[in-house]
């Protein structure tokens, strides 16, 4: 059976053909600069590579046609015919009363639509991108693996916002938790351990706390602006700046675009929400890119402190995603902060290793594991699960 995987950005897209239940890829693709005439295409196949750019790519369906066309035509193509995919799986967000993994009805689309103001830059690019294929492959099932689904076993008691109750029940507002496929896979490859703290860490970051492989807490509140600073959303802030600001004369939408595209590491340092550039500055003697490096361990320290409360005790804690799998020094600077717990580094597995490994020395009382985020492998494998 092939499924594809399609990932949907704001701008960008990528894809990935799987032939299961083999869990074998047999082509992938990336479409960059989606909505410009500098478009960036990209595709592999186990026939060869190319690599295209300056394309006009001036929305989705260009976009997935491209993917498309080269999918299933030329010398590079993986299949014969696009009717040989039996469905499209995406690593979809949010919808109202669906949280697990749905086809995507009308009934589950809609949910979409109703959380569109909670994510609007994850729920925008997936209704979009969903559309489109439903347009260019009418026969094919379409299926959601919620970002929630990991997480729907968190205990109510740490779901409920200490906000009116009524509140909570008419509008359905509680801690919904994301980022549950990379989690998911951490609580996978983590499963010997039974209390687990997962460090999700790139533009978009989040902890969970995992007991028994199961998510019993996450960073992330109602919507993805909360929980440990992002790359340029604040994360967790009072609630009461929003009405003082607007007393001091600020409107509505640009404390929206403070806390949404200007805050977190990139509000701080003044360079980017990168953490590579902001390592650079520091380098070159920034004091706002070392507070915002400072900011950010701070905040993860503090969540897994909280979770090694909750969890009674810590066994593992995990780092994957862009920062957490590729910055030594953020590593190097969150395990020297859990020292007192017992945790010891190894310095040279952390400052030069690769791929899936162990960064704590032997005897440490806490193991830290390098793992590399793999959530198209957990979405394909919901996707399939929904046919057999």
């Amino acid at each position: 059976m092939k499924i594809l995987i399609c990932n949907a950005g704001s701008t960008s897209l990528k894809f990935k053909l799987w032939e299961m239940p083999e869990y074998a890829v047999l082509a992938e693709g990336k479409v960059e600069r989606v909505g410009s005439a500098r478009g960036i295409f990209s595709y592999k196949s186990a026939k060869g590579a190319i690599s295209r750019d300056g394309l006009d790519v001036p929305d989705y369906t260009a976009g997935i046609g491209l993917f498309l066309d080269a999918l299933s035509k030329g010398e590079l193509r993986a299949v014969d015919a696009l009717a040989e995919i039996a469905a499209v799986g995406y690593k979809t967000v949010l919808s109202k009363d669906h949280y697990g993994v749905h086809e995507l009805t009308e009934d589950v689309l809609d949910g979409m639509r109703a959380y569109f103001s909670v994510a609007p830059a994850h729920n925008g690019p997936y209704l979009e991108a969903i559309s489109v294929f439903r347009k260019l492959l009418p026969e094919v099932k379409q299926i959601g693996v919620f970002e929630t689904n990991f997480h729907r076993t968190i205990p109510e008691e740490r779901r409920v916002f200490p906000i009116p109750y009524e509140w909570t029940q008419k509008y359905g507002i509680r801690r919904m938790g994301y980022h549950g496929a990379s989690h998911g896979w951490i609580a996978e490859r983590l499963k010997q351990y039974r209390r687990v703290v997962s460090c999700h860490l790139g533009g978009s970051a989040s902890l969970c706390a995992i007991l028994d492989g199961r998510s019993v807490d996450n960073s992330f509140g109602f919507s993805l602006q909360m929980g440990i600073p992002h790359a340029s959303r604040t994360g967790d802030v009072d609630a009461y700046i929003v009405p003082y600001l607007l007393a001091q004369g600020l409107t509505l939408e640009e404390i929206y675009d403070g806390l949404g595209k200007n805050g977190g590491l990139k509000g701080i340092s003044g360079t980017s929400g990168d953490m590579r550039d902001i390592e650079e500055a520091i380098a070159k003697g920034s004091e706002r890119a070392e507070l915002a490096m400072g900011v950010f361990v701070t905040h993860v320290l503090r969540y897994i402190g909280a979770y090694a409360m909750e969890l009674g005790g810590l066994d593992a804690v995990a780092f994957t995603g862009g920062i957490g799998e590729n910055s030594a020094e953020l590593r190097r600077r969150v395990l020297s902060g859990m020292a007192h717990m017992g945790v010891t580094i190894d310095e040279e597995s952390n400052r030069s290793g690769s791929g899936e490994r162990l960064v704590s020395a032997p005897g440490s009382k806490i193991d830290a594991w390098v793992i590399p985020a793999n959530e198209e492998y957990m979405v394909v494998r919901e996707t399939y699960r929904k046919f057999v």
